[in-house]
């Protein structure tokens, strides 16, 4: 996954770094309001990412201890067969034909290109041997007065094997969620950087004036939301540039088996503040489900979440984040300030928030190499408010060897 993220390094990793040992026990929390875990730092070679470990420091946000320990949760999870069925829903889940519109933005919310897509997900094989099979069409610009062409690429097959392995799915079946950790450049090399984004042997740019992802990025993960009304769904990328650093978002919204949905506003015309920024703002209520990451996908914790974002009188934002784990009376509060302009919320955290169109936001550390070199890990998020009073977030959280260790979903409302 995470590659090159400080420069001018052997291998890319600083040398004191290279001699800290790794630490393989996980905290438990919510994403939201962490134990924040230590950094990681992954290097690929020949299209291989090779993972090197670091010694933990604690630091960031301290949630409060939970009673059960993580052994008692991987016993947990360890007792669960759900491992096939697990991976029969979520192929299910996917399995159909898309229409949709993929988008590009910049690191500040700025849309780039849109370009219109078609999926077609199937199946094959029983229980082990199942697999879904994805195929992706992309809408080329047309030449003269040729019609536009569609031009097919086919995606990694999801199996038993690859979904662990490479992939590290995060999986909500009943909330309809899902996470993807890309171990490799793979989904920017065939889809993004040859499909929609591709260069030709000139090395010129093609469309021209589109910002081409890095050939080496150090994080690409995919998050996805699906409708709570309809059969549309948002799958958001972040994708991070070699010193770790926000290179790019790119988001599909698809709906099965009908016309293209498009984000609402999704031009790169952005209202005033006020108005981008209101409808996050007030006091959101909900639960949270957080599960370990692999296709068994056991359940570490659940709790109830209270959201607050407020402006002050200097137009700073506040942002405090209450979660009480299930069956517990300890309440865990984060608080952050920080500040807004034109798309982007940074948080005093080292902590950035990306508004969108369509009322969606993407979140990520400012930059990742200084959690690196802070031995120091991070969560990426999305969220998505399909309507003014009900929203879903998806963060993914990263240990300290650079795996995916859990994803937890959000479902708030807005009192």
């Amino acid at each position: 996954m995470a590659e090159i993220l400080i420069p001018n390094c052997s291998l890319g990793v600083p040398s004191n770094l290279l001699r800290l040992k790794p630490i393989s026990s996980l905290k438990r929390g919510i994403p939201s309001s962490i134990a924040w875990k230590s950094a990681f730092c992954e290097l690929k070679e020949s299209s291989v990412f090779r993972t090197r470990s670091f010694r933990a420091q604690r630091g960031g946000i301290q949630a409060a201890a939970t009673s059960s320990s993580v052994a008692e949760d991987d016993a947990k999870g360890a007792k669960e067969p759900m491992s096939i069925d697990n991976l029969r829903r979520f192929i299910d889940l996917n399995v159909g034909k898309w229409n949709g519109s993929f988008y590009q933005f910049d690191a500040r919310g700025n849309l780039l290109q849109t370009v219109s897509t078609k999926l077609s997900a199937s199946s094959y094989g029983e229980d082990e041997l199942i697999s879904l099979i994805q195929t992706l069409y992309i809408k080329q610009p047309p030449s003269y007065d040729e019609e536009p062409e569609w031009v097919e690429y086919k995606i990694k097959e999801t199996n038993m094997f690859t979904v662990d392995k490479y992939q590290q799915i995060g999986f909500f079946p009943r909330e309809r969620a899902f996470s993807l950790r890309y171990l490799t450049a793979g989904m920017l090399e065939t889809i993004i950087r040859a499909g929609v984004l591709g260069e030709d042997d000139t090395g010129e740019e093609f469309p021209k004036n589109l910002k081409i992802p890095s050939k080496w990025p150090s994080v690409v993960c995919e998050n996805c939301l699906y409708s709570l009304k309809n059969n549309t769904r948002a799958r958001a990328f972040h994708i991070m540039d070699p010193k770790g650093i926000l290179e790019m978002f790119i988001v599909f919204v698809e709906e099965k088996g009908n016309e293209e949905p498009v984000i609402a506003s999704c031009n790169s015309e952005i209202s005033d503040l006020p108005n981008r920024i209101t409808p996050w703002l007030g006091r959101w209520e909900g639960h949270s489900v957080t599960k370990r990451s692999g296709v068994y996908g056991s359940t570490i914790t659940e709790a109830d979440t209270v959201a607050i974002l407020k402006m002050d009188d200097k137009c700073n934002l506040i942002q405090d984040i209450t979660s009480t784990p299930g069956g517990s009376n300890i309440t865990t509060n984060v608080h952050w300030t920080g500040t807004i302009s034109n798309n982007l919320i940074t948080f005093d955290g080292g902590f950035q928030l990306t508004l969108l169109p369509g009322r969606m936001y993407m979140g990520c550390p400012c930059n990742i190499g200084n959690n690196v070199a802070k031995s120091q890990s991070f969560h990426l998020e999305f969220c998505w408010m399909e309507s003014p009073e009900k929203r879903q977030r998806l963060v993914r959280t990263y240990d300290v060897e650079g795996q995916a260790v859990s994803s937890t979903y959000f479902y708030e409302i807005k009192v």
